[in-house]
């Protein structure tokens, strides 16, 4: 086997992305952060977190001092860190000669038939509340039917999943069966505040073998290029990270989480010393919905953006060259009502030094919805403020959904109208126009007609689809055939399905 460089996601079954071609990794190098003020964060729960203690930042001078020891700090924290067992079932293959009364008769339905398989995944988890609220990597838990975590003292509990969230690869957890007992939770460091050569601890289960904590420093900031989720943004540690790890803590020596190890960089699937955590910031975002409204609803800024490269930046007095350029504005987006406009570039959030566009996505995710952001940005070479409304995408409303039933291939099909956020979730322009299919039942007539979710249907029978209901009035009509023209991943697709 060729020498692969591949990024795993390290809980114990789940690879993540493979972003190697020919032995080069394909990761963006991205200076660190600027040292800069805590953001506006959305207020969390004092549950009887580790406290915090005030240290200055020194580096070891003599013998006496190289011979410390973490041994306090690890007994301080890894009673918050517990292991996280996952349980998922697959249905098996259904042949399509199932359902055929001849081949069922002659061979009999079971052989058509395989029987469902389970998987077990395995990870890591931190508790962030003493009322048994625990933050791990959604890849560890996605899917599962059922959930346990143990403690670092071996005693196990069931666990309920109160939120899942693919985009930011974090899901909240809760403890069931208590009875009413105080676990000893972590509290969150500003991740905003970690530096280049912060030394750090990462705790997890590696390969099942139990609890283990193994030391480093904070190696990079603001690490893209790990991940294919919308917030690829990470820390990268020395650590030694391994897969088992993932949803573990990384812990600075205060006893504060800050971050959810995640990823490693590997040739051999253990570690080399290059593994990436999701920052605390964008953890406390998660963990805050999930424990108060089990969802999680993000701000939109309904720009897109893309880099600012060496020669973007001299156009526009930029040095060093940094920040996020808006290619795009939607119409009546928040962006677009501060005022920006196609051709700014961004380059700070709220005082922040904004490096790159994943850098303006991640802060501006973990803002709170109802407030404001002061964005600094430079428009032909000048320096420029605005305020942006931190606020929801516009939802779809009754008129712009629709799902169809009934006795017609379409039904089991929901579709919703392409708004200007879903175009923007689906990389296509602002402006793009049709329906989108949201979901499609199992099993359904649109199911076997071969709809897909994400398709995006421009026109029927000649007839341009933009309007939800009059979607489902003119499938739900009888006739002998529907000529189908939709785009499904940037390719557009004709055809001709009988009545």
């Amino acid at each position: 086997m060729s020498q692969r460089q591949m990024v795993l996601g390290i809980s114990g079954l789940v690879l993540v992305a493979v972003l190697a071609i020919g032995g080069g990794w394909l990761v963006a190098e991205r200076p660190g952060t600027a040292k800069a003020a805590p953001p506006v964060l959305m207020s969390e729960p004092a549950p009887q977190p580790v406290a915090p203690t005030t240290a200055t930042r020194t580096v070891p001078k003599s013998s006496e001092e190289k011979q410390l020891s973490f041994a306090p700090l690890v007994k301080q924290v890894t009673p918050a860190v517990v292991n996280v067992y996952a349980t998922k079932t697959e249905q098996g293959f259904r042949s399509p000669f199932a359902n055929d009364p001849f081949f069922s008769q002659l061979f009999g339905g079971d052989l058509f038939q395989s029987r469902p398989q389970t998987s077990q995944s395995l990870g890591s988890g931190v508790i962030v509340d003493g009322k048994g609220v625990i933050v791990t990597n959604s890849h560890v838990v996605h899917g599962a039917d059922e959930i346990h975590i143990a403690l670092s003292g071996g005693r196990e509990y069931p666990v309920k999943l109160l939120l899942d969230d693919p985009k930011s690869d974090l899901a909240v957890l809760q403890i069931q069966d208590a009875k009413g007992r105080t676990f000893p939770a972590l509290s969150f460091a500003n991740s905003d505040d970690v530096e280049v050569g912060d030394l750090v601890l990462a705790i997890g289960n590696p390969f099942g073998v139990g609890q283990t904590v193994t030391s480093g420093i904070v190696s990079a900031l603001a690490r893209t290029g790990v991940e294919t989720g919308n917030f690829d943004y990470f820390i990268q540690t020395d650590a030694a990270i391994n897969p088992g790890n993932s949803g573990g803590a990384l812990v600075n020596l205060q006893g504060q989480l800050v971050g959810i190890n995640t990823a490693i960089f590997t040739r051999s699937g253990g570690s080399v010393g290059i593994g990436f955590a999701i920052p605390a910031n964008m953890a406390k975002t998660v963990a805050t919905a999930g424990e108060t409204t089990g969802t999680i609803t993000r701000p939109w800024f309904g720009a897109r953006l893309q880099e600012v490269s060496t020669d973007i930046a001299d156009s526009l007095n930029i040095d060093p060259p940094h920040g996020a350029l808006i290619t795009e504005v939607a119409a009546g987006s928040p962006a677009d009502k501060a005022g920006l406009k196609s051709g700014d570039a961004i380059v700070k959030l709220d005082g922040v030094d904004i490096d790159a566009p994943q850098g303006f996505d991640f802060r501006f995710a973990t803002k709170p919805l109802g407030t404001t952001v002061d964005i600094t940005y430079v428009r032909g070479g000048q320096v420029a403020d605005a305020k942006v409304a931190v606020s929801a995408a516009p939802g779809a409303g009754p008129d712009q959904t629709a799902t169809v039933s009934g006795n017609t291939r379409f039904a089991g099909t929901t579709v919703s109208t392409l708004t200007p956020p879903l175009a923007q979730d689906m990389n296509l322009p602002f402006d793009s126009k049709g329906l989108v299919v949201t979901d499609v039942a199992d099993g359904s007539p649109a199911d076997d007609m071969g709809l897909r979710k994400g398709d995006i249907i421009l026109s029927i029978n000649g007839q341009g689809m933009q309007d939800a209901g009059a979607f489902k009035a003119l499938v739900s009509k009888r006739t002998n055939g529907w000529q189908i023209v939709l785009q499904r991943n940037g390719q557009v697709i004709q055809s001709y399905i009988s009545g």
